[in-house]
This record gives C-alpha cells, sequence and structure tokens, in this order.
C-alpha cells in the first residue's frame, strides 16, 4: 500500500506542477474552449495556473516524506474532490462543458476516495491497526 500510495502521490504532484505549468505559460490557449475568452479570464487562468503548481509542490511535499502523512493526503485529497464537484454544479447550472472537462471531472470525483483508502490503510498498518487519537486530542 505504501508504493501504490507513493506513485500515486508522486504522479499527482507532476501531473499538477505540469498542468499549472501549461495554463501559466499558455493563458486561454491552455484552456479548451476558452481562446477568446479575453484578458479577464486570462490573467484569472495564468493565476490559477500558478495556484495548481503550488497545489503540485504540495503533493510532491507529501510524497518525498516517510511515511507520506496521511493528513496531508486526505486535504490534498479534499481539494481535488472540491474542485470536482464545482465541475457538479456548474454542470447543474449551466450544462456540458468542452468534452474535455468530463474526463478532468470523472479524475476529481474518483480518484480521492482512492486517496483516502489508501491513506487510511498506510495509518493502520504503521500502528498496527490500533486506533489513534490526533495529538492534542
Amino acid at each position: 500500500m505504501a508504493r501504490t500510495l507513493r506513485v500515486l502521490t508522486q504522479l499527482s504532484g507532476w501531473a499538477c506542477v505540469l498542468i499549472g505549468l501549461y495554463h501559466v505559460l499558455l493563458g486561454n490557449a491552455a484552456i479548451p474552449g476558452a481562446g477568446s475568452a479575453g484578458t479577464t479570464v486570462d490573467s484569472w487562468g495564468r493565476f490559477m495556473g500558478a495556484s495548481f503548481v503550488g497545489y503540485g509542490l504540495a503533493w510532491l511535499w507529501a510524497a518525498r516524506q516517510r511515511p507520506i502523512p496521511a493528513q496531508a493526503v486526505r486535504w490534498l485529497a479534499g481539494v481535488l474532490l472540491l474542485g470536482g464537484a464545482g465541475r457538479l454544479l456548474s454542470l447543474a447550472l449551466y450544462g456540458w462543458p468542452h468534452w474535455f472537462q468530463i474526463p478532468l471531472a470523472v479524475i476529481e470525483l474518483v480518484l480521492p476516495p482512492v486517496f483516502f483508502w489508501l491513506a487510511a490503510a498506510e495509518e493502520r498498518a504503521l500502528h498496527g491497526g490500533a486506533e489513534t487519537v490526533p495529538a492534542g486530542r
């Protein structure tokens, strides 16, 4: 489990860093269907790309820890899940986006539960299956 969690965490980190840099460099051209969205959306997209680089770096930081901190994985996966929920909200309010956004939404909704499960399994393995209470409680 630890190896699977580490590999998946690293892949997520590198994917986010590369996607974020792509958005910083290309602006609107990086967003399918948004090529003529204007300067405000271009500015926002490049800023969000930089934020996504930071999000990816947080994944990579978690992947480098020994053991991988389950709480950090849960928070990072929760942010990904929130992004998927935002896509669902957009779908409900405005309809179907560009087709490329659909597989991204699936990834954002399916992958977080996998991370939650792997983090919990790794945490149990580290503590010998015993229930633990976080410090400060």
